[in-house]
């Protein structure tokens, strides 16, 4: 370990967030750009960018993700806590701020999305516990003066003999050691923390309003400012009136950012007010010609396109011939908003060589660089604090908010803090793109699918993912440049790849030796980016509620059908077979159907049973059962809930949710007329977690997919009605 005693200048420029005069660690993947900064404590040892112990045996966790209530702060602390030898419980955590040592190893980036997390971290994370064990161990033993061999280590402790010493004692001589690496980690046999329920580290936090999320950040000097924004996604700022709003009390400042014209006042809802006096004449972008039915009987004559190829192989139309049943059905998803519990905001304050940035993301590396960016700084020069996300989703990866923020701050010199409303959010975030999918698929007289074919049309997230992230992740690049990247992805996915995003889930949970899948591109400048499950969430929709319609017209039992076609994946197979067998033994209430899903996604296997009536038009969810293979659940409670989250974010889709544009604006604004899912409308949700001994696997996202095509299949049998557009409604 090394420390050093820095001068305010040179903290800033070899650190990207706050410390306290001392900044200690080393790069723990080669790539480090500096030392790491961590909390700073009196004669605290800190191993790595992720642990730290002091003399007092105060043992700190710097959590590497981005926690937004999918428990990642408990999960990945199990996994350190596990071969440190220590309980959970007692790591104090902090959230890590930009820093490569601090990258996810999914992605080479420091980000926090794709249910990666535990996944990506569970052999990493494990094995930094299992080395500063072992260097606490090394220390004791000189210490002590006793071999090696005759200490053991309990809950933060060093045993030997009857005598239980806190690893702070030993960390002064820690300090001084070389750590090797490559600790033995501990057999599954010995978890004692791993696969255990106990609650979450961060709900008393929560529970009594002492975590920090964005929205709470308040630092001296602090206004308060609301951005108006053009009604159509493009649209730019032609002229503008501000004189009333200028006369509105608390109004401090009015300027025009490169979104539209922000109101500045000494709080937000004078802001509010003073922004409705506005008058903006607005530039017209292509996108205001474009209204939700053209757009869709657009779509449908794009079906008919040949599209880009995605996969293929065998003989297709071998493959059609030699079937005994074959069908053919198109799949609507409309746009989606994520809504998140949390309204978008950013604290951003730039002054003279330096700024702060405060706010909740999926990657507070991107923040730092777009304050640097929009502020004129070198990326050492912003300090980005990391915070508490109140919901993702995929939301929290766009950051137009922290441009919008340090822009008003260069502009009056404040500490700006900037909040988006509920119906800035729906109106002019981004969304997950609106898809229509066809697939066409045979079945012999056995049960076996001798033909899969899907063409999905609609837009490509990546070039937009790289419009958002580039200027954050490579601040120096110019704006022409960006701009000329971004214009060659969207090139690429129109006619030359195909961006995976959109057609993934489509045909990889199947055995079927004919296969074709293939993409038309269709954009119109409605911004797109990814949403829990991505492709998974309307590609799912479409894959099983056509093997169910295939197995009714071929006479087979649809749970029979998959499992005759998904010998490959064979934790899919156990999922849909648990799944099965406790459909056969509910016994849904008179007037209730079931309905069966399963799907594979993040790499991990989920099956679900819809129980579901049908009363005056109406779909009723009363009853879920999920059964899920994540590998090893590294905390079986946070597995329960995030699945139970997924399926209430997915019937909330499934039976709500759908954006429709007129001119190119789109008409929904808030929970009135975007509703989501009700209490009074929340099913039961039974969890089923299968054993097993392999590594975890992601457990954010996976829930979601199965339920929409569950309920569909569902509301089949109990009506006759196949549902095949999103939102579900009776005709």
């Amino acid at each position: 370990m090394s420390t050093a005693n820095l001068s305010r200048r040179g903290f800033l420029k070899t650190s990207g967030i706050v410390g306290g005069g001392l900044v200690v660690g080393f790069s723990l993947n080669g790539c480090s750009a500096g030392p790491v900064p961590l909390k700073s404590v009196a004669s605290a040892w800190a191993p790595n960018a992720f642990v730290q112990i002091t003399p007092d045996n105060v043992m700190r966790f710097y959590c590497p993700r981005d926690e937004m209530g999918q428990g990642v702060t408990t999960g990945l602390a199990t996994l350190v806590a596990e071969d440190l030898d220590v309980s959970p419980e007692r790591l104090l955590i902090e959230l890590a701020g930009p820093h490569p040592d601090y990258n996810n190893p999914a992605f080479g980036a420091q980000g926090t999305g794709g249910s990666t997390s535990v996944k990506a971290h569970y052999t990493q994370l494990r094995q930094v516990g299992a080395d500063v064990r072992q260097v606490l161990l090394q220390a004791a033993a000189q210490d002590l003066g006793v071999p090696i061999d005759s200490l053991d280590t309990d809950d933060g402790h060093i045993v030997h003999g009857d005598d239980r010493l806190p690893y702070g004692r030993f960390v002064a001589t820690a300090a001084g050691l070389e750590i090797g690496g490559g600790a033995a980690l501990k057999p599954p046999s010995a978890f004692k923390h791993i696969g255990r329920e106990f609650p979450r580290l961060d709900a008393l936090a929560k529970s009594t309003g002492t975590a920090q999320f964005g929205i709470d950040v308040d630092v001296p000097g602090m206004e308060h400012a609301v951005v108006v924004r053009c009604p159509v996604a493009g649209g730019t700022v032609k002229r503008f009136e501000s004189e009333a709003a200028r006369a509105m009390p608390g109004v401090t400042a009015v300027v025009q950012i490169s979104s539209g014209v922000a109101v500045v006042a000494q709080k937000y809802w004078q802001a509010k007010q003073a922004a409705g006096k506005l008058e903006v004449e607005w530039t017209s972008p292509q996108l205001a010609d474009v209204s939700s039915a053209d757009m869709r009987a657009e779509y449908a004559l794009a079906l008919e396109d040949a599209g880009d190829t995605a996969h293929s192989e065998g003989d297709l139309e071998a493959g059609f011939t030699s079937a005994q049943t074959v069908i053919e059905q198109d799949y609507w998803a409309p746009y989606l908003s994520h809504s998140p519990m949390e309204p978008m905001n950013a604290v951003v304050h730039v002054r003279e060589g330096e700024a702060d940035v405060w706010s909740g993301t999926q990657g507070i590396g991107i923040a730092q660089g777009l304050v640097a960016r929009y502020a004129g700084l070198d990326v050492e020069n912003v300090r980005a604090h990391a915070t508490y996300l109140g919901g993702g989703f995929g939301r929290r990866a766009t950051l137009t908010h922290i441009i919008e923020a340090t822009e008003v701050s260069v502009a009056t010199g404040k500490p700006i803090h900037l909040l988006w409303s509920r119906e800035d959010d729906i109106r002019h975030g981004v969304f997950r793109p609106a898809s229509l999918v066809r697939i066409r698929t045979g079945v012999d007289d056995e049960g076996r699918l001798t033909a899969w074919q899907a063409r999905r049309v609609g837009g490509n997230i990546t070039p937009y993912t790289l419009k958002a992230a580039l200027p954050g992740v490579l601040p120096s690049l110019g704006d022409g440049t960006v701009d000329w990247l971004v214009g060659v992805a969207h090139g690429a996915f129109d006619g030359w790849v195909v961006d995976s995003s959109g057609v993934e889930g489509l045909h990889e949970d199947l055995d079927v030796a004919n296969v074709a899948v293939e993409h038309v591109t269709r954009e119109n400048g409605l911004p797109l980016t990814f949403w829990r499950s991505v492709g998974h969430s309307y590609t799912a929709f479409a894959k099983e509620t056509a093997l169910d319609e295939l197995a009714v017209q071929a006479g087979i039992d649809p749970i029979e059908l998959r499992l005759r076609n998904t010998g490959g994946k064979p934790r899919l197979q156990g999922v849909i077979r648990e799944a099965g067998a406790r459909m056969q033994q509910m016994q849904p209430a008179p007037g209730r159907s079931l309905g069966f899903a399963a799907h594979s996604s993040f790499d991990t296997d989920v099956a679900e049973v819809a129980e579901v009536s049908v009363e005056g038009g109406r779909i009723r969810v009363h009853k879920v059962l999920c059964v899920v293979d994540c590998g090893i659940a590294v905390n079986p409670d946070v597995v329960r809930a995030q699945m139970e989250g997924a399926i209430m974010f997915g019937l909330t889709a499934a039976l709500h949710g759908e954006h429709t544009l007129e001119n190119g604006a789109v008409v929904q604004s808030n929970f009135h007329d975007y509703p989501i899912l009700r209490m009074n409308e929340a099913p039961e949700v039974e969890v089923v977690i299968i054993e097993s001994a392999e590594e975890p696997t992601g457990v954010g996202e996976p829930g979601l997919p199965p339920i929409a095509p569950a309920v569909a299949n569902a509301v089949y049998a109990a009506t006759g009605q196949r549902l095949r557009s999103l939102p579900l409604r009776l005709a």
